[in-house]
């Protein structure tokens, strides 16, 4: 299996104005701006961070997820959440030949932690021996920072903040994630059950 960000956070939708007035950073300056790019790369850390602890997308993109076998026919997990919209479902053969199933074919079924791909009718189309299924799909609390839970937005905050802070440390006990993120983002956590076989 292989989960692909096929769009990126564009720059617009990073809240830099927010994470300047968090780190208290003095405005109005003429040389105001020379620090964005460094403060970009530790909101995008944060974000990277966060949305791998919590499988969470924070900020909405386009995603794909290469697989090889349905885990469940009758219904198929979909890694990240909240996922908004199927865009497609691509079915490749070994010969690299496609096909693309007709979107009435199956339907997403909403859920804030384990969003599911589920057949219109009994089973998932079948993936050929030595083939495999491509979901293309959108996740994300919204294209905004605005959209984002105030919760979780103020965990990246603090990350990206804990993270300018240690900048220049190379040891582990500074560069941890640190409590009061962990406790920010701990509901939003997925629960594994069965040993991630959970559907």
């Amino acid at each position: 299996m292989m989960l692909m960000e096929e769009t990126a956070v564009p720059l617009a939708a990073l809240p830099l104005a927010e994470f300047k007035a968090h780190l208290r950073l003095g405005t109005g300056f003429s040389d105001g701006d020379i620090q964005d790019p460094v403060l970009e790369s530790f909101l995008r850390a944060a974000l990277a961070a966060i949305e791998g602890r919590t499988g969470k997308v924070v900020l909405e993109r386009d995603f794909s997820w290469v697989l090889s076998r349905w885990r469940d026919a009758e219904g198929q997990a979909l890694p990240v959440a909240p996922v908004t919209e199927i865009l497609a479902l691509i079915l490749r053969d070994r010969n690299d030949e496609t096909e693309i199933v007709p979107p009435a074919h199956y339907r997403l079924e909403r859920d804030a932690h384990r969003p599911v791909l589920r057949p219109a009718g009994t089973f998932l189309p079948s993936i050929a021996s030595g083939g495999v299924a491509e979901i293309v799909f959108r996740a994300g609390y919204g294209p905004v920072w605005g959209d984002v839970p105030p919760d979780l937005a103020q965990a990246v905050l603090m990350l990206a903040a804990h993270y300018y802070e240690y900048r220049h440390e190379m040891g582990l006990s500074g560069g941890c994630m640190p409590f009061g993120v962990s406790s920010l983002i701990e509901r939003y956590r997925t629960v594994r059950l069965l040993g991630g076989g959970a559907r």
